[in-house]
């Protein structure tokens, strides 16, 4: 639908139905349309790879036969490598930081959970945190990785739905690895007929970020090459406009590098909702744009 209001050809390659539980909140997460992203993936091929894999709402939303998703950032693979070989401990892990942080002054059990995390970075600590930060906006000091968010001003939701959509992503993700890996080193195991979707930090938005303050567009991209010049499908999710296209992110994509442009309205950013302490955000629809080697 946005696509075509860009005047861009469609075409996609497969029916991807939307797929809206949640499991993280992650700012920048793709949920909401990550059945628009999906369904330009090739219907054929081997093995799928997320290497920047976030929240993981691409891989979880596609449900490849065969995939493997990975991330440099520890602490967040952690939780997906525990929602597969033990959800029952994920769920317990939310649990006993929902209770801790349910008392008479939230707040003060919300920056305990953080100076625990701060302390010694764990996924455990941090998937609490996901669910009940401001906004969803889990951002680091570059210096030493400090987790900077405060409290949100809203209610996690309560263990027992946590557990339900605990389960649910398990069977979604079952055909799923889940690796501790640069990009780099992830990217390069892919085979002819594989797939790799693309998500990495936004240079133009998203430097509070982990990993955004020190990303290279230029070097992924000579990554990509490499991967296209071995009969790889490559998909890479990137800026595309914001202010309701008044700005239009130029970035250093090499010419030729990219066989079909798509456009994917995003709606509202959160980041900026974050941003502007809560102001209006009318005129800051962000649109995506999907870039395919194929």
């Amino acid at each position: 639908m946005q696509a075509a209001l860009f005047d861009l050809e469609t075409t996609s390659y497969n029916d991807v139905a939307p797929f809206k539980t949640q499991l993280l909140k992650w700012v920048g997460n793709k949920q909401r349309f990550a059945h628009e992203i999906a369904s330009f993936f090739p219907d054929q091929y081997e093995t799928f790879y997320e290497p920047f894999m976030g929240s993981c709402a691409i891989t979880a939303t596609f449900a490849p036969h065969r995939g493997v998703a990975s991330d440099k950032f520890k602490p967040l693979v952690e939780i997906f490598q525990c929602l597969k070989n033990d959800p029952e401990l994920l769920i317990q892990w939310y649990s006993e930081r929902y209770e801790k942080a349910n008392g008479p002054d939230r707040k003060a059990g919300y920056e305990a959970i953080k100076a625990s995390y701060n302390a010694n970075p764990n996924g455990a600590d941090l998937l609490f945190l996901s669910r009940a930060c401001y906004g969803g906006v889990v951002r680091f000091r570059k210096v030493d990785g400090y987790m900077s968010t405060p409290c949100g001003a809203h209610e996690p939701i309560r263990p027992e739905s946590f557990a339900k959509r605990a389960y649910i992503w398990r069977d979604r993700l079952k055909n799923v690895d889940f690796v501790h890996s640069s990009y780099e080193e992830m990217m390069m195991m892919a085979r002819p007929g594989d797939v790799i979707y693309c998500d990495p930090p936004y240079t133009h938005s998203q430097g509070i970020l982990y990993g955004g303050q020190s990303f290279s567009l230029e070097h992924l991209c000579e990554i990509i090459s490499v991967c296209k010049s071995r009969g790889v499908y490559v998909a890479l999710s990137i800026d595309g406009t914001k202010k309701s296209g008044e700005v239009n992110c130029e970035l250093p994509i090499p010419d030729g590098l990219f066989e079909r442009e798509i456009y994917v309205n995003c709606g509202k950013s959160m980041l900026k909702r974050f941003q502007m302490q809560g102001k209006t955000l009318e005129g800051e629809i962000v649109a995506d744009r999907l870039l395919l080697t194929y």
